[in-house]
């Protein structure tokens, strides 16, 4: 049992927060600091930010990100006396044409002190955390010949290609997540191909660490690994910092190989900001990853024609779903706030109707996870069926900066199939290239 503002909730050892309170029923987990509209997880991997929960005292904590246990303590931010009931969210309907508050109650000097002392009160992210922290994580520098970043079906399947054939060279996978896999796990039968793509990296020899999230690249921090090995000083084009549970990683590699994937994306209609509003990929880890049910009454709003794998593994499941075109059936709003009875559409006939559901899935091309390329200066592409802007490559998988290579999603949205080989085939190319100084 862990413990929900007083409330015991069952769940499984090891299995994300996110999840379990998903599984318990509990759909608003917070509160937005401005207008205090209520929150709830949308992607499950720690990209929106939607779930921030203080854990065992401890505020702003990503409750997907963390497993769950026997005796965790998790509460609301941002809300007064609770999630579900906030009377802050008065500001919502009071500013209903929003809030401007730079120049709010500056005309009165008392009156905007007043306003600031309140703002200050209920206003930011959480608050101080019950102690600090008993240790500082210590800091490791570590030289590898190639670092992959990203545990996902492109990182997996290049890692394991280039361990193969050349065998005895450094090599590090680092992912972000609780557990290797990336956009696998998402899938009706993904679980199985993460399994077979971990298990085949193991088997070759390839080091996977979980957990642990590439926070920047800093080219000019190459001292410490310079001074322990300065034969190779000319092969190293900066330091990735790696933030892990247990310490900060300085990593340096003579070749970096990004296999990021990509970003879920919401649509745009009236409140689609709600805790009952899921990303696809984010149902699909639900539904086929922790097997959880996620609502009764499913509708699916897909502009890109990403959803027939969920849609179908739902109906074998027997969770009753409705489609839509979002290219064709303009989604309006939701109904029901924080607790969701439907959603409004338009018709292309122009005839507007309420579809009933109690969870609204949004299946929305992915957005490439591009930003540590390009700190590197390596140059992107806009690749509209893609996902957006992209990381250009060659058809080696070099991006324009050196040393840096690029494969699966972050090269463009294309899915979980299409980046397994994409990454097993720059792992090949990556092969002829690690050869040591």
């Amino acid at each position: 049992m862990l413990d929900f503002e007083g409330q015991a909730v069952r769940a499984f050892t090891g299995e994300p927060l996110a999840v379990s309170l998903f599984a318990a029923g509990i759909r608003t987990l917070g509160r937005s600091t401005k207008y205090h509209r209520p929150r709830g997880a949308f992607c499950f991997v720690g990209h929106c930010a939607s779930c921030l929960l203080r854990v065992d005292g401890q505020p702003n904590i990503r409750a997907c990100q963390v497993p769950s246990r026997a005796g965790l303590r998790c509460e609301h931010q941002n809300a007064f006396p609770s999630a579900e009931v906030d009377f802050l969210a008065a500001a919502d309907w009071m500013f209903p044409d929003g809030m401007d508050h730079h120049t709010l109650m500056t005309g009165n000097r008392p009156a905007n002190r007043l306003l600031m002392s309140l703002v200050r009160q209920v206003g930011g992210s959480g608050t101080l955390p019950d102690a600090a922290p008993a240790t500082i994580p210590a800091s490791r520098d570590l030289l590898v010949d190639v670092c992959v970043v990203g545990g996902g079906p492109a990182g997996l399947a290049a890692a394991t290609a280039i361990a193969r054939r050349v065998p005895g060279k450094q090599l590090l996978v680092v992912d972000e997540q609780p557990e290797p896999g990336g956009s696998w796990l998402a899938q009706p039968d993904g679980a199985r191909h993460a399994a077979r793509a971990v298990a085949d990296a193991q088997a070759a020899g390839v080091p996977l660490r979980s957990r642990a999230r590439v926070i920047g690249f800093f080219p000019e921090d190459v001292t410490a690994t310079v001074a322990l090995h300065p034969d190779r000083a000319a092969f190293l084009p900066g330091t990735l910092v790696v933030v892990t549970p247990d310490e900060l990683l300085r990593i340096s590699a003579r070749i970096i190989v990004y296999a990021t994937g990509g970003y879920d994306q919401n649509l745009p209609f009236l409140d689609n900001d709600g805790p009952c509003i899921v990303s696809a990929r984010a149902c699909g880890r639900l539904s086929f990853r922790h097997g959880v049910k996620p609502g009764e009454r499913i509708v699916i709003v897909d502009d890109a024609d990403l959803a027939s794998e969920l849609a179908a593994g739902l109906e074998a499941a027997q969770i009753s779903t409705v489609r839509i075109d979002a290219r064709r059936t303009r989604p309006v709003a939701t109904v029901g706030g924080s607790h969701l009875r439907g959603l409004e559409v338009v018709e292309p006939d122009g005839r507007q109707h309420r579809i009933r559901a109690d969870l609204i899935v949004v299946a929305a091309t992915p957005s490439p996870a591009a930003e540590l390329p390009r700190q590197h200066g390596a140059a992107v592409r806009f690749d509209g069926p893609g996902g957006g802007y992209a990381v250009a490559v060659d058809p080696t998988f070099r991006t324009t900066a050196p040393g840096i290579f690029a494969c699966g999603d972050v090269t463009g949205y294309r899915g979980p199939a299409a980046a397994a080989l994409a990454g097993a085939a720059a792992g090949r190319e990556i092969a002829q290239t690690v050869v040591s100084p």
